[in-house]
């Protein structure tokens, strides 16, 4: 039976669905932005965000402004454009305030492995404050050992660069062999810990990467941590 010391996860797409969230909360940032006096069809000044957000990132912090940057002044009908972005920031926080929530399996077994003798934390990539920031929205902070918890932005090495995960296992004090990385994204959260020898967990759940291939196999590919519970019960003897 292989000894498991650690279990790593990925944030996005893996202990929430970020791609819905994201939909559901830029949509309703359009619909503000237009009920605060912009004059641009919902559907047009949402296909414009899409392509600012792929132009500057997703973690970009300013995307409503540019996106006011790109619509014809006579649009504002008047209206002070700072207004119309607050509007949009609005919206979007609140629905991160009443929708961010985790997928429904994920805070039992993250509360299971904490009470078990396996350090359970973070390995992700973005701005540091970000990223925090969805673990205690999502209520999972509480579950992870303290000195688990690697964000890309603070630690200054991302994904896919493998030294992130090496940074991780050196910091908790775990050999590669007996660390787990459970993520969605195969590029950034399969091939590299794979290189390094870790146990590798492909979450086909839901996200932009759900298609994605790996070049290197994962270990176990699952849809929901109901499987992942399986899997560490039946193949590390885990108590979860």
């Amino acid at each position: 039976m292989a000894r498991l010391s650690a279990v790593f996860f990925d944030i996005d797409d893996t202990l929430y669905s970020t791609s819905e969230f994201a939909r559901r909360a830029r949509a309703n940032s359009i619909d503000a932005m237009i009920a605060a006096g912009l004059e641009v069809d919902s559907r047009q000044l949402s296909a414009e965000l899409d392509e600012v957000i792929a132009e500057f990132s997703s973690n970009y912090s300013y995307h409503f402004d540019k996106l006011m940057a790109r619509v014809p002044p006579e649009a504002l009908g008047g209206h002070n454009p700072a207004m119309i972005v607050a509007a949009a920031v609005v919206a979007y926080h609140e629905t991160k305030f009443r929708e961010l929530r985790p997928y429904d399996d994920v805070p039992g077994l993250l509360a299971d492995l904490a009470a078990s003798d396996v350090t359970t934390g973070i390995i992700t990539a973005g701005p540091t404050v970000k990223q925090a920031e969805k673990l205690v929205r999502l209520d999972v902070a509480r579950y992870l050992a303290g000195n688990a918890i690697f964000i890309s932005d603070q630690i200054g090495i991302s994904k896919p660069n493998p030294k992130l995960y090496m940074r991780a296992l050196n910091t908790v004090g775990v050999q590669p062999h007996e660390a787990m990385y459970v993520g969605d994204n195969p590029p950034n959260d399969i091939d590299p810990p794979k290189s390094l020898g870790m146990i590798t967990v492909l979450s086909r759940r839901s996200g932009k990467y759900s298609e994605v291939p790996c070049l290197s196999k994962p270990d176990y590919t699952i849809s929901s941590f109901t499987e992942l519970r399986e899997i560490l019960r039946t193949d590390f003897a885990l108590d979860v």
